[in-house]
């Protein structure tokens, strides 16, 4: 049977791309629907993409964030009886047999809940710098051939399986932005689904990661909650983690920040770590909905 295919956007203040990500979506050699979602944008993305007649567009008022943004479009999309879902950045563009190669793959390996394409930086030659982290050897473990298994990807590009939202939710709403592709990426191994790179697949990811310091305390709180809400691992081994991490995580920085921002970093994270345990309740609440797999449905 055909697959139905939505390609998901989440947009805000994309100017910049998302004529050459979605003109690239609309050379791909299959059918597709393409659901946008914009954040409220400040700039002239929402006229931008009033240009393109073919594409569902949601304006939400407020900025969502990457999580919640997603989760409206996937609700539609799956409402209007698709079953295969390309979660896409738009600060990326893809191929003419991208998105094709992966559900021919996905079809073929069933067992997948996510495949990713090989990610690129601009130049198309060189792999982007961050992904190239996750696609060392040591963090794969089997090959499907064509594809490479992996615990983790982000989520600049998935193809997502509808049997995989079934089974394992929507994104959890508890995060705003970062964190939330890797809290997925545990449940759908938790719920035995596996998750992997397609060789024969890739996109551009046109990106400049910038690093500050309000933005490394945000990522390493939400590495802490990951921690403590990974189902994948007993709740006391998941505290004991976090709290080797409220310690770890400004040791990692001190050669960036030196000592006063490793302080104060350190005192961030070890207030953040108490104030979960305080409310360890919601902790495990959020625990056994991931168990159940309803995480963000409403």
């Amino acid at each position: 049977m055909k697959n139905k295919i939505a390609v998901i956007i989440v947009t805000f203040n994309g100017e910049k791309w998302i004529q050459k990500c979605l003109n690239s979506i609309l050379n791909a050699d299959c059918e597709l629907q393409i659901f946008v979602i914009d954040n409220a944008s400040t700039d002239n993305t929402i006229k931008l993409l009033q240009d393109f007649k073919t594409i569902e567009l949601i304006e939400s008022k407020v900025n969502l964030g990457f999580g919640k943004a997603n989760n409206l479009a996937i609700d539609k999309a799956l409402k209007a009886g698709y079953d295969t879902f390309f979660l896409l950045n738009q600060d990326t563009w893809i191929f003419e047999n991208t998105i094709s190669n992966l559900v021919q793959k996905m079809n073929e390996n069933t067992i997948f809940g996510i495949l990713s394409p090989l990610h690129y930086s601009a130049d198309g030659i060189n792999l982007d710098k961050n992904f190239g982290k996750y696609y060392q050897k040591k963090n794969l473990k089997n090959s499907f051939s064509d594809v490479e298994e992996t615990e983790f990807v982000n989520a600049a590009a998935w193809l997502i399986s509808k049997n995989c939202f079934e089974k394992v939710g929507f994104f959890d709403p508890i995060f705003n932005h970062y964190g939330e592709d890797r809290n997925f990426c545990n449940r759908v191994l938790y719920h035995n689904l596996k998750i992997g790179i397609c060789k024969n697949a890739k996109i551009c990811h046109d990106r400049i990661i910038k690093r500050s310091f309000k933005k490394d305390i945000l990522q390493s709180k939400y590495l802490i909650l990951n921690n403590l809400i990974n189902i994948n691992e007993p709740l006391l081994i998941c505290v004991l983690k976090s709290l080797k991490q409220v310690v770890g995580l400004p040791k990692y920085f001190y050669k960036e920040y030196k000592f006063k921002k490793t302080l104060l970093l350190l005192y961030e994270l070890t207030i953040y770590f108490i104030s979960n345990l305080i409310s360890l309740n919601k902790i495990i609440t959020i625990r056994k909905i991931s168990k159940k797999g309803t995480n963000g449905i409403q």
